[in-house]
């Protein structure tokens, strides 16, 4: 061997040796150094987390009934990695059979057990958003039969479970809907989801249930809960072979309100009668029955602003939601033909509040100079121009007051007022603003009251400001039909004045504006608020359905306390006047007939009825009434006067929230727990127990 040959394999020894001294060194670092750090990897790859959902948080009455609660139901899954492993005409097979038996199409229940995201994956709700590795619910509050009879027959269903989860329960107690005020609860969307994982939100994951609309929506955050999670073993596949430790899941908050469950169902039942003996009733105007397609009442707490019982009609049953709402039945839900069950009558209806706003034209005509010894003629007509405006039933009564224009309901009285007004302002002058109107809205109309529940309506101060903007808006609509036909109808005569000079504030607008007429809209729980102050001393309060969030413990996590949002802009000389004179409402005025052997110089309710006219609709009845303690407000839509429409109901609440019999009051009879309303919470006992207050 040369010495040539001798030194290149050298160099290839001692190569060998550098790379295998190389191996020995990252395998000792691989072993010793980074061990704990691979093992530790590698157990991660075969563990993977599957998420336990929380039982979501009850929400309960004053008295600690439950309004909203859980329920155990039968949930049928397909286990994604047991059906994986299954010949693919099996897993056919195995979904078709299930189909057949839950009464499902082959489609729908495939549709079901594919992830989002994966090719073929239908949209977001069928699809599933879930950790692919927990079984996948393809059918929920299914009939126990069905569910035992998949259970019992596991070879003709492999990869098919039948579980009991928790989803929501309605009790009902003493027959109390509240479906507006509690809300529902539907799945996550993906960006919802998206969203939380981007700010870290641990108490939202992607099977979570997510609170929709009502309570249920504006405290969803108490109420969901934290989720846990069960770890499951699994192979290099994928396949789930085993379970791992576990983190228990957190249940959600309870969610204490201040309404009263016989004081909600008594309300429920009260406008639900009243509305179906309206539609029984003639209506000489229409030369047919009332339509009273819908309906409010609201009981409120004077002093506090706190909702005792808010009922609207129609409704609907909250257990449509539980476990998926159809199509046809989410269409029903928002069908005019059926009312439109979603929409909530007492924040949500925007409706002329007629005569029940006499007393906010009567306080900002005093507060503007007006004495009340004021006497102005009631006529059976005032004329405008042109234009008469007529008295209801075209009535006559002379010279009298602010006290018994409120009583009599006269609208010549504050159509006198409101004209002097406007000409005192420039007449139709848009830059002008009004001092009847400017003080409608500090009021709080025209904006939302604050009530702790979602999508409230603001309703409309229509002032000189709005009403060119609505002209602007609506100009080429409107002068398009004055130019289609030379007709001299309704319609087309409003047309065309429309088009010309639609953006001015006339004096019909302002005599309107004055009975609460015209283009002036209010919610049944705006007019709530404002007769509470008249009640309270003045205090405008942000209405409140909460009252305290208690965690699983018993524990009180947050008090909701009444929140004041600001006074009457009256003096309380004027507002005692006011309320002196609604109290002869009652008594000797246009409610006095459904008050006769009531006994109100014990429980002194004072009074305003309202009837508003509609084109092309029948009259909106409205009864505003309150004491020292409640204001209880209702209004039917297309049932007649107030008092004829409303009153009984009304009458019956004030009877059943003090234990009226006749002329006699008995708190003990009353439905509210000792004749009033609890200033102190339930008792949470930690094992779950819930007692009245204390």
């Amino acid at each position: 061997m040369t010495t040539l040959t001798r030194g290149r394999f050298v160099v290839i020894q001692v190569l060998v040796l550098a790379l295998f001294c190389s191996l020995l060194g990252r395998l000792w670092y691989l072993q010793v150094v980074g061990g704990d750090s691979y093992r530790a990897q590698a157990q991660s790859n075969a563990v993977r987390d599957v998420i336990v959902q929380p039982q979501r948080g009850l929400i309960v009455d004053s008295t600690g009934r439950s309004l909203v609660a859980n329920r155990l139901a039968w949930v049928v899954t397909v286990d994604r990695s047991r059906l994986a492993v299954l010949p693919t005409a099996e897993q056919s097979a195995t979904l078709r059979q299930l189909g057949r038996t839950l009464g499902l199409p082959y489609g729908q229940v495939l549709a079901q057990t594919k992830l989002c995201g994966e090719k073929g994956a239908p949209d977001a709700g069928l699809c599933w958003n879930g950790s692919p590795y927990e079984a996948v619910p393809v059918a929920a509050d299914v009939d126990e039969d069905v569910a035992l009879a998949i259970a019992e027959r596991p070879e003709d269903f492999p990869a098919v479970e039948v579980q009991q989860q928790n989803v929501r329960s309605y009790p009902t107690p003493y027959g109390a809907n509240a479906a507006h005020l509690l809300g529902y609860v539907t799945s996550v969307t993906e960006d919802e989801y998206a969203a939380a994982k981007q700010d870290d939100d641990t108490t939202l994951n992607a099977a979570s249930q997510v609170g929709r609309s009502g309570l249920e929506r504006s405290y969803d955050r108490f109420l969901r809960g934290l989720p846990g999670s069960t770890g499951k073993s699994v192979d290099s596949s994928g396949r789930v072979i085993g379970s791992a430790g576990a983190t228990p899941a957190r249940p959600g908050d309870t969610l204490v309100t201040s309404i009263d469950a016989k004081v909600q169902a008594k309300a429920e039942d009260e406008l639900r009668a009243a509305i179906m003996t309206a539609r029984q009733t003639h209506d000489d105007v229409t030369g047919e029955d009332y339509k009273a397609t819908s309906g409010a009442m609201v009981v409120m707490e004077a002093k506090t602003g706190r909702l005792v019982a808010s009922a609207s009609y129609p409704t609907y049953d909250p257990e449509v939601w539980v476990g998926g709402i159809s199509s046809r039945q989410l269409k029903s839900l928002y069908s005019k033909d059926a009312g439109e069950p979603l929409l909530s009558r007492a924040t949500q209806g925007q409706l002329a509040p007629g005569s029940t706003f006499k007393p906010v034209t009567a306080a900002g005509a005093l507060d503007s100079g007006y004495p009340t010894s004021t006497e102005l003629d009631c006529s059976s007509s005032f004329q405008v121009g042109n234009r008469i405006f007529k008295n209801y039933e075209s009535a006559s009564y002379g010279p009298i007051d602010f006290a018994s224009a409120l009583q009599l309901s006269c609208d010549t009285f504050f159509y006198r007022i409101a004209y002097a007004e406007w000409l005192r302002q420039g007449g139709d002058d848009p830059d002008r603003k009004d001092v009847l109107v400017e003080n409608a809205k500090r009021f709080g109309f025209g904006r939302q009251t604050g009530i702790d529940l979602p999508g409230e309506a603001s309703g409309r101060i229509a002032d000189r400001a709005w009403r060119r903007q609505y002209w602007k808006d609506n100009k080429d609509y409107y002068c398009k039909i004055g130019r289609s036909s030379s007709a001299n109808d309704y319609l087309h005569l409003f047309a065309r004045e429309f088009c010309v000079d639609g953006y001015l504030y006339r004096a019909g607008d302002a005599v309107n504006f004055a009975i609460g007429q015209g283009d002036t809209l209010v919610t049944p729980m705006q007019l709530a608020v404002v007769y509470a102050a008249l009640s309270n001393g003045g205090a405008l309060f942000e209405p409140r359905v909460a009252k305290a969030v208690v965690d699983p413990y018993g524990d009180v996590v947050k008090r909701i306390p009444p929140h004041r949002a600001g006074s009457l802009p009256i003096s309380d000389r004027h507002r005692d006047y006011i309320d002196d004179a609604l109290l002869g409402t009652a008594k000797t005025g246009t409610m006095a007939w459904k008050m006769q052997g009531f006994p109100l110089e014990e429980v002194q309710v004072r009074a305003k009825t309202g009837t508003a006219e509609v084109q092309g609709k029948q009259t909106t009845g409205w009864v505003a009434t309150y004491d020292e303690n409640y204001v209880v407000i209702m209004m039917m839509e297309q049932g007649g006067t107030g008092s004829g429409s409303s009153g009984d109901a009304v009458r019956h609440m004030w009877e059943a929230l003090y234990g009226i019999d006749g002329d006699r009051v008995d708190p003990a009879a009353s439905l509210l727990p000792a004749g009033q309303t609890p200033s102190s919470l339930p008792v949470f006992g930690r094992d779950g127990t819930v007692e009245a207050p204390r």
